[in-house]
């Protein structure tokens, strides 16, 4: 028997999951989707972002509660084994890539073309400010904030891009609410919003590269241009792959000669969809970069396909907003510990990092509108409308966590920064708007729309702002 025989032979095969291991992560999805759903529809009904709801579900079994009243029970459910957490970590990952590709794929690219120059001037200008002054906060925080082991340099840069980042789902639906989507402010709310996802899912992935390979300031250049590399290649290699699988899993509109049969996709459609963002995903991350730039890429690739008719990714976005998402941000609730404002230091930053965030974006996007020429009202509206963080700022904050970036005290704060701003911005939008006149071309626009019978924004779904 040669060495090839003996090895074959004696290969052990992969141990199987646990029965307990696959009985406690079953118990966590099914604990963590009911809550997350429960408090999600309590959070809509109050008028908050159901996102708010989600995370609360993770709070309400994490450290802050569930852990602090029924520690034994909370250690049985939520066991500290790395292995049994991963699997949970799993399911939110695949869930967070499928979130940020249904974004790529809702993006109106249309519309940031027709109003890229306004749109680039505010979404720099509330960019650079934000971006500028969470780097200044992270260079001062106690040393406390910090992980264990953490780079300061990269500590400051993951909370820069944290606060500079802006939500088009939480814009979206505000907008749609408030039916401020025909109004040239709300326009250029959405067209900023996309530059700013465009550009804040970059720098993540130059910052997590940085954080990834230990590459410092002086070798930047090289994330960097993976980056533009990445960019460049899907543009040239992706469009023609996004029409293929456009094609290949029948997700184009029907042509005049073929009858529509409904509007959903098929399962395989669904699939190849699927298969193409993950692929994307696999792609970035293999190159040190994170998994969900590949993800939005994808999307955006997919959504510029001419002939993609998006009512036939209907049962993904369903699933995905549903169920995956759902529980990927109660399991990010799971690691927020609100104890840990008890300490004087992280109350302290928890005060400054949401002033800076706050100060940052509406100064920003207030300077990027004016130079603009747009009106004292209109920029404070612009403000308001990009100053909601939502989703984005927690994904930012969950991957500072994973990376060893940022310490618990640091990711709560950063969360409850996402929260606060989501939650006063329709006050906001709604008190300066007051003070804008609505034009004639608005109004015409407005008809138009009425016309079509749009029912919601593109962005994500309404419930998961």
């Amino acid at each position: 028997m040669n060495a090839t025989e003996t090895s074959f032979v004696t290969a052990a095969p992969v141990a199987s999951l646990s029965h307990h291991s696959l009985l406690i992560f079953l118990l966590q999805v099914t604990v963590l989707l009911c809550l997350a759903l429960g408090l999600g529809r309590l959070a809509i009904r109050l008028g908050l972002p159901s996102v708010v709801g989600e995370l609360l579900a993770g709070v309400v079994v994490g450290p802050s509660l569930l852990g602090a009243v029924a520690s034994e029970f909370s250690g049985w459910l939520l066991p500290a084994e790395p292995d049994q957490m991963h699997l949970l970590d799993a399911l939110g990952q695949i869930g967070v890539i499928l979130l940020v590709g249904l974004t790529g794929i809702e993006m109106d690219m249309r519309m940031v073309r027709r109003r890229g120059a306004t749109a680039a001037r505010i979404s720099i200008a509330g960019l650079v400010l934000p971006v500028g002054l969470g780097i200044g906060a992270g260079l001062f925080l106690p040393e406390s904030l910090l992980a264990d082991g953490g780079d300061r340099g990269e500590f400051a840069l993951f909370l820069g891009v944290a606060m500079g980042v802006s939500a088009i789902p939480v814009a979206a639906k505000i907008l749609h609410d408030m039916r401020l989507l025909h109004r040239n402010v709300g326009q250029l709310i959405l067209a900023s919003a996309t530059v700013d996802d465009a550009v804040g899912w970059s720098l993540l992935s130059v910052v997590s590269a940085m954080a990834t390979t230990g590459v410092r300031g002086g070798d930047i250049a090289w994330p960097v241009l993976s980056v533009i590399g990445v960019v460049a290649a899907a543009f040239v290699v992706g469009r023609p792959l996004a029409r293929l699988a456009v094609a290949a899993g029948g997700l184009a509109r029907p042509s005049a000669e073929t009858a529509d049969t409904g509007g959903t996709g098929s399962g395989s459609g669904i699939a190849v969809a699927v298969v193409f963002i993950l692929a994307a995903a696999a792609g970035t991350h293999a190159l040190k970069l994170e998994a969900i730039l590949g993800a939005f890429i994808a999307g955006i690739l997919l959504g510029s396909t001419p002939t993609l008719d998006i009512r036939r990714l209907e049962p993904l976005r369903l699933m995905v907003m549903g169920v995956l998402a759902p529980i990927f941000f109660a399991s990010a609730g799971l690691r927020i510990d609100l104890t840990a404002l008890t300490r004087p230091e992280v109350a302290l930053a928890a005060v400054v990092i949401l002033g800076l965030a706050i100060l940052g974006k509406f100064a920003g996007a207030y300077i990027g509108a004016r130079a603009s020429r747009l009106g004292h009202w209109e920029a404070l509206s612009l403000g308001a409308g990009l100053n909601a963080r939502g989703v984005i700022e927690i994904v930012v904050a969950g991957t500072g966590l994973r990376l060893g970036v940022l310490s618990t005290a640091t990711y709560t704060v950063i969360v409850l920064v996402a929260v606060v701003t989501s939650i006063m911005t329709p006050p906001i939008l709604r008190a300066t708007m007051r003070r804008v006149e609505q034009t004639a071309e608005e109004q015409l626009r407005e008809l138009d729309l009425a016309g079509r019978s749009v029912g919601a924004p593109r962005g994500l779904d309404a419930e998961h702002p």
